[in-house]
């Protein structure tokens, strides 16, 4: 076999063994704890109506509302206020009104039932050394749940003057998945394009 036969059968070897591979990212909140977040925000701005009259100019003030996701539950805000017949003004010099936001809660919560022995840490010496037990159940359920909670003020933005508020808007969307003998699991939903219900998680598997 001449060398450039066999730089040509290594060279063929290689290309047939040649793999790809993908690279993840981890951001801090996964697509679906962004997802539940997101659609507790909808929900929450659902019918949101202010105390002036429809057609009125809003600047909607957003320094003090301080939440990761803040932007999207911004765009929330005032989408529901635009479907709802105002007008969005650019600055606080063109508006009849400013509506000042803050965020009471715009995050997740998880809650976690189980029929038989959780898993637990237990400590085995004066030195803080411990053993974590796993889960021993028959049955177990987990909620993960976005929660949204806003409200805000209005005044007049050259005089100051108080124009009323807004009672606290809250939200919630919430995904349930089950467990059975810590084997068989079911539950973990999944909402196409369009949906806004994540449907039944007894039936979803």
């Amino acid at each position: 076999m001449t060398v450039r036969t066999l730089i040509g059968v290594i060279a063929a070897a290689a290309a047939l063994a040649a793999c790809a591979s993908t690279s993840e990212t981890y951001p801090g909140r996964t697509a679906t704890e962004q997802l539940l977040v997101a659609r507790a925000a909808d929900r929450a701005v659902e019918g949101l109506t202010l105390p002036i009259p429809a057609g009125s100019r809003v600047f909607v003030d957003a320094a003090f509302f301080q939440a990761e996701n803040s932007a999207y539950a911004v765009s929330a805000i005032r989408s529901a206020l635009s479907d709802a017949g105002y007008a969005m003004a650019q600055s606080k010099n063109d508006a009849d009104a400013v509506f000042e936001l803050r965020a009471g809660a715009l995050s997740l919560e998880q809650m976690r039932r189980v029929f038989g022995l959780p898993e637990m840490r237990v400590p085995i010496s004066e030195s803080l050394n411990v053993v974590s037990l796993p889960e021993l159940s028959i049955y177990s359920r987990r909620d993960r749940v976005g929660v949204a909670e806003f409200s805000g003020f209005l005044y007049e933005p050259r005089t100051g003057a108080p124009l009323g508020a807004v009672v606290p808007m809250t939200g919630e969307f919430r995904i349930r998945s089950h467990k059975f003998l810590m084997v068989a699991a079911w539950g973990q939903q999944t909402i196409d394009p369009g949906e806004r219900e994540p449907g039944d998680s007894w039936r979803q598997f």
